[in-house]
């Protein structure tokens, strides 16, 4: 099964989204400029997770870039003097790429990047955002903003730190040099390191794999993650522990042991 979504038929056409059974596929699609990110994308971006979250068909999420060159190779610096020309121009861009960012990583269904080719800046940034990291051997992954003399904002280095852990975040921003997969790795950036020709089929199994299983746990584990990482005083302790309690009092779980004892794969429908 293969079907775009109809609600998302007139995004800018450098959006690609369809729907394949449990996955929802968002693809970045400007491979003429590495897949560079455009304000347009980055504005479609949100509409596009809101209607793959909404879809009670979709349970995991994957996004990627086109081609075979690049996941996101960073902004779309073709659109620097017009939209990052001043302090105010600057300020109106960020917060356009912050709301595409923050509203990838508050989805509440798993998200998985699959990443071939540059991962540089911005798109580095979206990469943290999902949740897994899947990549290809020939894949390259680098932030830039040491040799361009940008600055780069306490979220965004947050965001690496807490993957990567402050050494690994340091020596990434220091160099502004390019990483190779295995280095990355080492580093715990990426999950999976797969050979390039297999990364696609290896990606739809694995999405598949957490597809499969219970989505409200899925949730609530992420749900619980997220706010381990949260500030302490933003932490919602009350949402992670009605998560768990709702996973108990859910059909699923009812059918989780019954196919337990069965001897049966389990069917679940996510309530």
């Amino acid at each position: 099964m293969n079907d775009a979504l109809p609600a998302l038929q007139d995004i800018t056409e450098r959006m690609i989204v369809r729907r394949e059974g449990p996955l929802g596929w968002v693809v970045f699609n400007q491979p003429a400029r590495h897949n560079a990110m455009s304000v347009d994308m980055w504005e479609a971006l949100p509409r596009i997770l809101d209607a793959l979250e909404a879809d009670p068909q979709i349970r995991v999420i994957i996004i990627t870039g086109a081609g075979e060159k690049a996941f996101v190779s960073g902004a779309d610096i073709s659109q620097f003097g017009e939209r990052r020309g001043t302090m105010e121009a600057v300020k109106e861009y960020n917060a356009i790429a912050d709301h595409a960012n923050d509203r990838l990583q508050a989805c509440s269904k798993p998200v998985i990047a699959m990443i071939r080719g540059f991962c540089i800046g911005g798109g580095l940034g979206l990469a943290l955002g999902a949740d897994l990291r899947i990549a290809s051997e020939d894949s390259q992954f680098s932030v830039p903003a040491a040799k361009l003399g940008l600055g780069y904002r306490f979220s965004g280095i947050k965001r690496l730190s807490d993957i990567v852990g402050p050494s690994f975040a340091a020596e990434i921003f220091y160099t502004a040099r390019r990483f190779s997969a295995k280095e990355a790795e080492t580093m715990g950036l990426i999950n999976r390191l797969v050979p390039a020709d297999r990364l696609e089929q290896y990606t739809r199994d694995y999405a598949t794999v957490i597809a499969e299983n219970a989505p409200m746990t899925v949730q609530s584990v992420k749900l619980i993650v997220k706010n381990i990482h949260a500030d302490p005083a933003e932490r919602d302790l009350a949402a992670c522990a009605q998560s768990v309690e709702n996973c108990f009092a859910s059909e699923d779980y009812k059918e989780g042991r019954t196919a337990f004892m069965e001897k049966r794969k389990p069917q679940f429908k996510g309530r």
